[in-house]
């Protein structure tokens, strides 16, 4: 790889709501279990997490969902003998991995873990809760590629015996042939690196939408020492049977609280990120492979429902993590954000430790090609964040003035020519006559305009082409409008720029994961 070849990462905003970004800054204590924002606040709370879990079972106990390998399976060992901890991070399933950001979301797992780990001393790994227990078949069928003229959204054709409500991990894997020749198209002469050829191994003929996520990440993730956890995997509803129970028990008083803290959150100016369901608890009952939120009027009778059969919400969910793994934080986005201030009411009633959530690293990738088109036509990448603005200040510059000048100054001249040759007609019509001079006249003209018409022509090819080159930027930085790393898929990134691409965002992960840190 060439010196300059490689993309330019610029950290971003993560952005969000307002709660979002009040719980990202550590506020609104009355609802949130706060991060430690020093050193020896983290140290306290590692201190703690150890005297109260007991790592060597329940990783023992989730080791057929993390089913870890290589630099991961050594790093969880560590954590096991040395009585460490985790960070976790999560994402739904996502085709091809999803949005770029379930890279970003990783990587900044895996620098916050490394990050405590070196201010305090203990064995830490980062874990990967690959959410296939979740139904959402609509989220999971797409991603997006960027291509010359703008993006393509690549989307799975549903198998025909996909069922709505069905989890991921049991939903059969529609037919994704021309999707993974795009993916690969788009990767360009990279098409049978890594990334890609993990791409097609995954997601086979048989597998399952949940399964083919997880596969994609633990191929590429566990390299790095990141562990990819299947919730969907039974295991992970045995461990959770306890919370999952006692959310069962507490159904009516958790709708009381959520309901509370709904009003206080509103009364704040702020908007609640899932909304209010009085009638139906917090867990899920499975059913012939379907997932359906069990109502509190039938909550006590659902205590009778095997452990592989019950499941959290995504409100409960949170704290049944912090349950079953030694947690230090989750790292989340905007959105998760945003619903851990529903989430504390969840675990006052239940008795239950309130997570702790921290905000993700987030980014734009401007890769090299990108980067010419920027510098060519003069533009920012948040230039092309208004879906008009470049065109119209392209536009507004096409005529340069020095072309125009010179049309207008070539019409002056044509028009003087015309006035002296029919005064000399005039004067001595044995020199030259009206009829000549008018033809000599006629032909400045012609010239003239044909000289125009080749200035325009080649403003024209130059508009199109700028047109296209802007067009060709914004589909790679923001996607139907969207940031790039909430639409675009990773895959041809990583395959593009291999290794290196990882070494660099690791390097602006590990920057955020100090801040987090205050060391």
């Amino acid at each position: 790889m060439t010196e300059g070849s490689l993309p330019r990462i610029i950290t971003e905003p993560l952005g969000g709501s307002p709660l979002s970004q009040l719980v990202a800054a550590g506020e609104g204590a009355e609802w949130i279990a706060p991060a430690p924002r020093s050193a020896a606040g983290w140290r306290d709370r590692v201190r703690q997490l150890r005297e109260t879990t007991d790592v060597r079972a329940q990783l023992g106990l989730l080791a057929p969902a993390l089913d870890a390998s290589g630099a991961a399976a050594e790093r969880l060992a560590r954590v096991v003998t040395g009585g460490g901890i985790v960070v976790t991070t999560g994402q739904q399933s996502g085709l091809f991995g999803g949005p770029a950001y379930t890279w970003s979301k990783a990587l900044s797992a895996l620098a916050l873990a490394d990050e405590i780990q070196r201010v305090c001393d203990i064995p830490v790994a980062p874990v990967f809760w690959a959410a296939t227990d979740d139904a959402d078949l609509a989220e999971a069928s797409v991603t997006a590629i960027s291509v010359p003229g703008g993006a393509e959204r690549l989307v799975m054709q549903p198998h025909a015996d996909v069922r709505i409500g069905a989890p991921m991990c049991l939903t059969p894997l529609g037919d994704v042939t021309r999707e993974l020749r795009r993916l690969a198209e788009a990767a360009g002469s990279s098409a049978l690196s890594r990334p890609i050829v993990a791409a097609q191994n995954a997601y086979r003929p048989g597998a399952t939408v949940g399964g083919a996520f997880v596969t994609l990440l633990r191929d590429l993730l566990q390299p790095l020492g990141l562990a990819v956890l299947d919730a969907g995997h039974a295991v992970v509803r045995e461990a959770m049977y306890e919370i999952t129970d006692r959310a069962l028990r507490e159904a009516a008083p958790i709708a009381r609280a959520l309901a509370a803290r709904t009003a206080e959150l509103r009364a704040k100016g702020h908007k609640p990120r899932v909304a209010d369901m009085d009638e139906l608890s917090l867990v899920f009952e499975w059913v012939d492979g379907i997932k359906l939120r069990i109502p509190v009027a039938r909550a006590r009778a659902a205590l009778e429902l095997p452990a592989n059969r019950r499941s959290p919400n995504v409100l409960l969910r949170p704290v049944a993590e912090r349950l079953i793994l030694p947690t230090a934080a989750y790292v989340g986005g905007p959105g998760e954000l945003a619903y851990f201030a529903q989430v504390g009411a969840v675990a006052a009633v239940l008795g239950a430790p309130s997570p702790v959530a921290v905000p993700r690293w987030s980014c734009t990738i401007v890769e090299p090609k990108v980067q010419r088109l920027l510098d060519k036509y003069d533009f920012t990448p948040a230039a092309l964040e208004d879906p008009h603005a470049a065109e119209r200040r392209h536009a507004s510059r096409a005529m340069p003035t020095e072309a125009r000048n010179a049309v207008e100054a070539a019409r002056t001249q044509v028009a003087d020519l015309d006035a002296m040759l029919r005064a000399l007609a005039r004067t001595d019509p044995s020199l030259i006559n009206e009829q000549v001079a008018e033809g000599h006249t006629r032909r400045a003209a012609w010239l003239v305009g044909r000289l125009e018409r080749r200035i325009r022509a080649a403003i024209k090819r130059s508009e199109d082409d700028a047109m296209r080159a802007i067009a060709t930027a914004r589909g790679a930085l923001f996607p139907f409008g969207q940031r790039q790393e909430r639409t675009l898929n990773f895959l041809p990134f990583y395959a593009r720029h291999g290794d290196p691409l990882l070494d660099e965002m690791r390097i602006a992960a590990n920057e955020h994961a100090r801040r987090l840190i205050g060391a």
